[in-house]
């Protein structure tokens, strides 16, 4: 994984331009379509990924921005690590060796947190569209909407304890998108959804997802705090749109103090999903 990711405010905080290329050499395991798959399904897929998202937003009001963009998505190289004589998922939905979108977006913003980093109370909402255009490159044309909603509540002014509520809603608006880029667990920008289940666990057309965490503080200086959380996710398979299945996964971790001034903090949880799924998240900064 090759990283280069920015976040650049201006003065005045009137401009924002937000940077997210990646390149990724990336075996991963898919699991099939809907919230039903199971782990038995598992199936091994190796392909070379580069991402190349771009923005530009400007204030229109306050705390609020617009925004424009371009986001460059090509998969190649892509091939299955345990071909079978049984029909996978990805061969059944489209098994071509290369996926291409690219295309415009729209963006909204909206962001009162008091850090965002780790925020005790406030808002944080982004709304982006987009439209992946043959005419730009795309291999087909489909589009997409991301609704990604936080709220941070301070439980007590005399305590650091915040309650963070998360929703994330992954949709494809119209057309067929590649396999490899349709919703997906874990696929969000920060490789965050889906605490207590393995990246890719569940993909489909459309992804809902809800997740609240409770933190609070364990030491008085504040080196060490914990949380406590829980989520839901539900996705509809391919063709049928509507969403069927919840998964839940539920867990705790630990907060160790990284730097008391922008109180960043690094985060180790422990997670544990449905059909026995579990595993260790580590972050840097909140996971959401």
């Amino acid at each position: 994984m090759v990283p280069l990711q920015s976040n650049w405010w201006f003065k005045g905080n009137k401009w924002n331009i937000n940077t997210d290329w990646r390149f990724l050499k990336y075996p991963s395991i898919t699991y099939g379509l809907g919230a039903r798959s199971r782990l038995t399904d598992a199936n091994y897929i190796d392909y070379r990924y580069l991402k190349l998202h771009q923005t530009i937003s400007h204030a229109i009001a306050k705390n609020l921005y617009a925004g424009v963009g371009l986001y460059y998505d090509y998969i190649y190289n892509i091939q299955e690590l345990n071909p079978t004589t049984k029909l996978s998922s990805f061969k059944k939905y489209d098994s071509s060796t290369t996926e291409k979108a690219v295309g415009p977006v729209f963006k909204l913003l909206f962001d009162n947190r008091d850090n965002q980093l780790n925020a005790t109370q406030g808002w944080f909402a982004t709304l982006i569209f987009r439209p992946n255009l043959v005419a730009f490159g795309s291999y087909a044309d489909w589009q997409s909407l991301l609704i990604d909603i936080r709220k941070y509540i301070r439980l007590n002014n005399h305590t650091q304890n915040v309650l963070a509520i998360w929703s994330y809603s992954w949709l494809t608006l119209n057309g067929i998108p590649p396999y490899l880029l349709l919703p997906s667990t874990g696929w969000d920008d920060t490789y965050n959804t889906g605490r207590g289940f393995i990246q890719g666990r569940y993909r489909g057309r459309n992804l809902l997802y809800l997740e609240s965490e409770y933190r609070f503080g364990i030491s008085k200086n504040g080196l060490f705090g914990g949380v406590i959380f829980a989520n839901a996710q539900s996705i509809s398979r391919e063709i049928n749109t509507n969403i069927r299945g919840i998964a839940i996964g539920y867990g705790a971790g630990i907060r160790i103090k990284a730097n008391k001034h922008s109180n960043t903090n690094i985060c180790i949880d422990y997670g544990i999903g449905k059909d026995g799924s579990n595993g260790i998240s580590v972050n840097l900064g909140e996971v959401f």
